[in-house]
């Protein structure tokens, strides 16, 4: 995997291949990040990695000069590689060996960005707990956004909160922020912020 920006930008990162993960691709992550960059500058952003898998997507927000990252995944093999990148590289991560449920539910602390990666082949209803988890624990900043990555299958749009979503050769970002869908106007309208970028 490869750091798209920020200070080490091009460097390319060798996680273990037993990994139990599906990485976000470069170009996928890409797009999310030019995304991102439109709405936030990264340096010092408080960031939540959940279903952390290699640490791609928290390396790619340290890069750019965001601190402090915490990441959460359960395997402790990708615990292990996340730690060590982060001290190879002095990235302000604080990588969690969790259940991101349980985390979630435990959690004391609000962030700027919240990103997580569940496995795709979780059901709706698992997905869906995320999002209600973060906002009813009130775990993002005013002005902050939250972002699922998921498959087509899974639909996020109908969630309270919900902005906008996007979909970059077959991986799909659902982006909420705070008050997004304030009334039944709104709630009516998401289907129009549907936004298809397959670039796939």
């Amino acid at each position: 995997m490869r750091i798209i920006s920020g200070k080490y930008k091009g460097r390319r990162i060798f996680p273990p291949k037993n990994l139990p993960v599906r990485p976000t691709t470069d170009m996928s992550k890409e797009a999310l990040f030019n995304v991102l960059n439109n709405h936030f500058s990264f340096d010092g952003l408080k960031i939540l990695d959940l279903f952390s898998g290699t640490g791609n997507i928290s390396f790619e927000f340290a890069s750019r000069g965001s601190a402090p990252i915490t990441s959460v995944d359960g395997d402790f093999g990708c615990v292990k590689f996340i730690k060590q990148v982060a001290s190879e590289y002095d990235f302000e991560i604080a990588a969690t060996k969790s259940d991101v449920f349980k985390y979630l539910e435990n959690c004391k602390t609000s962030y700027d960005i919240i990103f997580a990666d569940p496995p795709y082949g979780l059901d709706q209803v698992t997905f869906e707990k995320i999002v209600l988890l973060v906002f009813e624990r009130e775990l993002l900043n005013e002005d902050g956004m939250m972002i699922i990555e998921h498959s087509k299958y899974t639909k996020m749009e109908h969630l309270s909160n919900f902005s906008f979503q996007k979909n970059y050769g077959g991986s799909f970002f659902s982006f909420f922020e705070l008050n997004s869908t304030d009334d039944d106007e709104e709630l009516a309208d998401n289907s129009n912020k549907i936004i298809e970028e397959d670039e796939g």
